[in-house]
């Protein structure tokens, strides 16, 4: 049978400020890219994450990005390459701590927005996360996308590496992410998810923007939790998967 993770980013609420719903997401999905507090989230909202996370079986994953809490993580920080390096593994360190006090561990990273979409191409920036996990001891995967420069430094540096694709998400004819400025960049309709997402896992296939036909091959889909409709969404294609005989399970090989 075939199998695919499902993950979402998760504690990203700060204080008395509410963003997605995380308890539903975590019943639909496998694994949770929780906001290390950088660009998302605070202790206690992390750590209840975590808590709600380990309760469900979720496998659990370090959602980096960069110090942007205003801006979500959503605007490129020309960071130098030691001070983002630095920045991973303080994340990575802390989502640990607070995951190992509710029974958890950090299973995997995966940088968030505009951190996510700068490595694939800048050399700099890319080889900056590498070198973070190679710090940490060299054991957690980087979770991105396949054509991403990141995927590929991670890879010669003998890095495990988790290959995602997006559902809700439009793609660029190179394989890259349409930018959210663009109309169309964020998919609304959850029975169109649902059908894309069936096709990425089993016909490795996606259509970009101009109408060609992309391979992939995912080992994770991403489904937003803080879209409208989020959760619909998610349990759109939680069943059609299932429906088309995909197990869903963060285990791999």
């Amino acid at each position: 049978m075939a199998s695919i993770d499902l993950n979402a980013d998760l504690g990203e609420s700060f204080g008395n400020w509410t963003l997605g719903d995380d308890a539903a997401m975590l019943a639909v999905v496998s694994s949770a890219n929780v906001a290390c507090g950088f660009h998302a989230g605070d202790p206690d909202t992390i750590r209840r994450t975590c808590r709600q996370a380990v309760a469900r079986g979720v496998r659990i994953g370090a959602q980096v990005g960069y110090p942007d809490l205003p801006g979500f993580g959503r605007r490129f920080i020309d960071m130098a390459p030691s001070d983002l390096t630095s920045a991973v593994i303080y994340q990575t360190g802390a989502l640990t701590a607070l995951a190992a006090s509710v029974g958890g561990t950090v299973d995997y990273v995966k940088p968030h927005g505009a951190l996510y979409n700068t490595i694939v191409s800048h050399e700099g920036q890319a080889a900056a996360v590498v070198a973070a996990l190679t710090a940490l001891g060299g054991r957690l995967p980087l979770m991105g996308l396949p054509t991403a420069l990141a995927t590929d430094l991670a890879r010669r540096a003998g890095l495990p590496v988790i290959t995602e694709a997006f559902a809700d998400r439009a793609y660029l004819p190179d394989g890259s992410l349409a930018p959210r400025s663009m109309s169309g960049a964020v998919l609304h309709d959850s029975a169109a998810i649902a059908e894309r997402a069936v096709r990425m896992v089993t016909d490795h296939s996606v259509v970009a923007v101009d109408g060609s036909v992309l391979e992939i091959v995912p080992e994770s889909l991403c489904l937003h939790g803080d879209t409208p409709g989020a959760v619909a969404h998610a349990d759109a294609v939680r069943a059609a998967l299932v429906g088309a005989g995909v197990a869903i399970s963060s285990r791999r090989g």
